[in-house]
C-alpha cells in the first residue's frame, strides 16, 4: 500500500466522535442498519471476498495493530480509492462486531431487496423464522456455493445483512440474491414445480431417492422449532435424510448443506 496513503491517515480517538458513534450503532443494532442503510464487513477475508466481485464500499477502519498486519495490508491496497481511517486499539475494540477484533472493518450500504421472488426455473431457499446469525451466515454460504439463485427470509427471521451473518456467510452474500420479510404466500403463486421440506415421517421419499433435476423451493425452518404447520402444508414432496439412528436430527445448516449439494450434484456432476 503505498506511503502516501498511511501517511496521511486521520486517527480517531474518542468514542464520542460522532463516526464512532455510528459505527458501534451498526456493529450492534438491527434497527439503526435498517435506519441508515448501512452495516459493516469485519476481517480481511470479507474484505477480499468484496474486491473479488468489485462489491463496494464507502469507508475502510484499520486498528494499530492492523497497520502491522501484512494480510490486512494486501487488501487495503485492493481498495485504493475507498478512503481509510485509523482507529486506536481502544476504539476499534469499541465499534468491532465481534469478541475477538480482526483489525480492519469496511461501512457498506447494503442493498434493499429486490423485486420478485427469484427465476420460476431457479433453485430457491426459503427460511422461517431462522434466528441465530451464525447458522443463517452459513446457510447463505452454503447456498451460494451449491448454485442457489434466491435466499428469501419469512418475517421473525434475523437480520441477513448484520456483521455476525455476514462474517460467517464469508462472502456468500454477494453470489445471490438474498430477499428479506417475504411472505410465504408470494413464493408459491404459480409455482407448479418441487416444493421440499424435511421430515422425519414414513410419508416422507429419502432425499437419495429423489430426482431433484429441476427448480425447486426447499423450505427450511428455524433451530429447534422446524417449519410451522402452516408452511409444512405448503410442501408437496416431503423429504428424510437417511441417518444412522444414532442421533434423532440434525442442525438446520448441516441439513440444508446435505440436501443442497445432493441437488447440486444431480444437477451439475451426475449423469442423467
Amino acid at each position: 500500500m503505498p506511503n502516501d496513503r498511511l501517511s496521511s491517515l486521520i486517527t480517531l480517538r474518542s468514542r464520542d466522535n460522532p463516526r464512532l458513534k455510528l459505527l458501534h450503532a451498526l456493529s450492534r443494532a438491527s434497527r439503526d442498519r435498517r435506519k441508515h442503510g448501512l452495516t459493516l464487513l469485519d476481517g480481511p477475508h470479507l474484505l477480499q471476498a468484496a474486491a473479488d466481485v468489485g462489491w463496494p464500499l464507502l469507508e475502510l477502519f484499520v486498528s494499530d495493530r492492523g497497520l502491522h498486519d501484512p494480510e490486512i495490508l494486501a487488501v487495503l491496497a485492493r481498495h485504493p480509492e475507498v478512503p481509510l481511517t485509523l482507529l486506536t486499539e481502544g476504539c476499534f475494540a469499541h465499534v468491532s462486531p465481534v469478541d475477538t477484533p480482526s483489525g480492519v472493518l469496511a461501512l457498506m450500504q447494503y442493498p434493499a431487496s429486490p423485486a420478485g421472488v427469484g427465476h420460476p426455473d431457479a433453485v430457491r431457499v426459503l427460511l422461517e423464522g431462522v434466528q441465530d446469525p451464525g447458522n443463517l451466515g452459513t446457510i447463505i454460504r452454503t447456498a451460494a456455493a451449491a448454485g442457489v439463485d434466491t435466499v428469501l427470509l419469512t418475517h421473525g427471521s434475523t437480520q441477513a445483512w448484520s456483521p455476525r451473518a455476514l462474517r460467517a456467510g464469508m462472502g456468500g452474500h454477494f453470489g445471490l440474491r438474498i430477499i428479506e420479510n417475504v411472505d410465504p404466500a408470494q413464493v408459491f403463486d404459480g409455482f407448479q414445480s418441487k416444493v421440499l421440506a424435511t421430515e422425519l415421517s414414513e410419508r416422507a421419499h429419502p432425499l437419495y431417492a429423489l430426482d431433484l433435476h429441476g427448480p425447486s423451493v426447499w423450505l427450511f425452518g428455524a433451530e429447534g422449532a422446524g417449519l410451522s404447520p402452516a408452511l409444512a402444508a405448503r410442501a408437496n414432496c416431503h423429504v428424510t435424510i437417511p441417518m444412522s439412528g444414532a442421533v434423532e436430527s440434525l442442525n438446520v445448516g448441516a441439513a440444508v448443506a446435505i440436501c443442497l449439494f445432493e441437488q447440486y450434484r444431480q444437477r451439475n456432476c451426475a449423469p442423467r
